[in-house]
């Protein structure tokens, strides 16, 4: 790996957990597992599918960062975070991705979860 792809790799890695400190306690636990276990899985990707890898990273890195932006503009609502998963993106997934995505909304939405996240409405994966 090039030393300006790692750094590159390590600076958004950092982004992100530090993006997460603007979540609940909760979501952060969930998110910040989950970011550790994806960018430890895509170490030793080809250059393609670290490529797109990186760009859906950022591309989450932010919106993270737009809506913390939002919701400390507007403190006196409950703050929102996620978007909704296009049905054309999921059709891209592969069958892996499609099962760490269940995981994950099974993580976030089992009833005697470690996690104690408070839903208002239908998850948006």
């Amino acid at each position: 790996m090039p030393a300006a792809h790692a750094s590159r790799v390590r600076a958004l890695y950092r982004r992100i957990l530090l993006l997460h400190r603007v979540l609940p306690p909760d979501l952060k636990a969930l998110g910040d597992q989950y970011v550790k276990d994806e960018f430890r899985r895509h170490k030793t990707v080809g250059s393609e599918e670290a490529r797109r890898f990186l760009q859906e990273w950022e591309a989450y890195a932010a919106v993270l960062w737009q809506q913390s932006k939002e919701n400390r503009q507007n403190s006196t609502e409950k703050p929102c975070f996620g978007i909704a998963l296009p049905e054309e993106k999921l059709n891209d997934f592969r069958d892996e991705q499609i099962g760490q995505l269940q995981e994950l909304m099974r993580e976030a939405t089992k009833p005697n979860r470690q996690f104690s996240i408070s839903e208002s409405r239908k998850p948006e994966f």
